[in-house]
């Protein structure tokens, strides 16, 4: 069976990596160079610099809904899709005769959409996971093949998606034997249970003191390592990419102490002791030694 992978970030190296080993891969299809850091440097996805490591064909088509004919003309049965960043056509899908299939990283139909992966961390869910489904038109509403669940504890973003990285990779080479033998049982999503979640920005990041401690921490959880949870301390930007749970009386943003053990700021209900941050335009810092340079004291209000 000939398949074709697309996809771009680091996220989709493993399940290119397994696939390519285990059945070979016809080509790779991924975003376009994009400019990076301040000085604009043209720079590939990593999926596309592992496939030329492959020495895979890629193909970075601009909108690959402008090239169906180079997409028909690779030939091959299937593709397979994780986290590639554009979407289908009808026309694209019809390119593969066996189907498009993606590596969805939720327990679908909860968290169709951009943001999975955070969207779980935020709703406070004991567990997600990567499922694969057929590709449709409509967002992440096609049947299921297979699923693979994972715990998700107190890991962040980077963390979570670390697992779930290599579980896409499992889920990918599980899954080519089962399309290939054409008579893979497969389950529709009940429409009923659906949850969506959109592309994070940065205004979705703003810490409100008002809430409790627990949706705090989910917040600076999923929000590491981008685009980091954040404060305003006499109007400068905090992230903030640590902290837990602590106890503490005081104001709703207060400042109850300061000291080498961390930042504590209560809450609405509860408090936060944030162990580490980066203020705007400076480098990442353990909460204590932001406080040894002697930028925040107890008493200080955080917004």
């Amino acid at each position: 069976m000939k398949i074709v992978f697309a996809g771009s970030p680091e996220y989709a190296v493993p399940a290119l990596k397994a696939l390519h080993e285990s059945y070979g891969i016809a080509a790779v299809i991924t975003q376009p160079d994009k400019p990076v850091g301040r000085k604009k440097v043209l720079t590939p996805t990593p999926v596309k610099v592992e496939a030329e490591k492959l020495n895979l064909p890629v193909y970075d088509f601009v909108k690959i809904r402008n090239s169906v004919e180079e997409v028909k003309a690779i030939g091959a049965d299937i593709m397979i899709t994780c986290a590639y960043g554009q979407l289908l056509t009808q026309e694209v899908l019809d390119c593969f005769p066996m189907g498009v299939w993606n590596l969805h990283a939720s327990l679908l139909p909860k968290f169709r959409g951009a943001s999975p992966i955070q969207a779980a961390i935020l709703a406070g869910e004991t567990h997600t996971g990567i499922t694969v489904m057929r590709t449709e038109l409509a967002l992440d509403s096609g049947d299921i093949l297979l699923v693979k669940r994972c715990e998700i504890g107190d890991k962040n973003c980077a963390e979570l998606s670390g697992v779930l990285s290599q579980l896409s990779a499992q889920a990918a080479t599980e899954a080519v034997p089962l399309i290939e033998a054409g008579n893979a049982q497969l389950l529709m999503q009940d429409e009923a249970k659906v949850s969506f979640c959109k592309k994070i920005q940065k205004s979705d990041c703003k810490i409100d003191f008002n809430n409790s401690v627990e949706d705090i921490c989910r917040l600076i959880r999923a929000m590491n390592p981008d685009p980091f949870a954040y404060c305003e301390q006499n109007g400068l930007i905090l992230n903030i990419l640590r902290a837990t749970a602590a106890e503490a009386d005081g104001a709703v943003g207060e400042v109850v102490s300061a000291d080498k053990h961390g930042i504590v700021v209560k809450c609405g209900k509860g408090a936060i002791r944030i162990e580490e941050l980066q203020p705007a335009g400076g480098k990442v810092m353990k909460a204590a030694d932001y406080v040894n340079g002697r930028k925040i004291k107890a008493g200080d209000k955080l917004d």
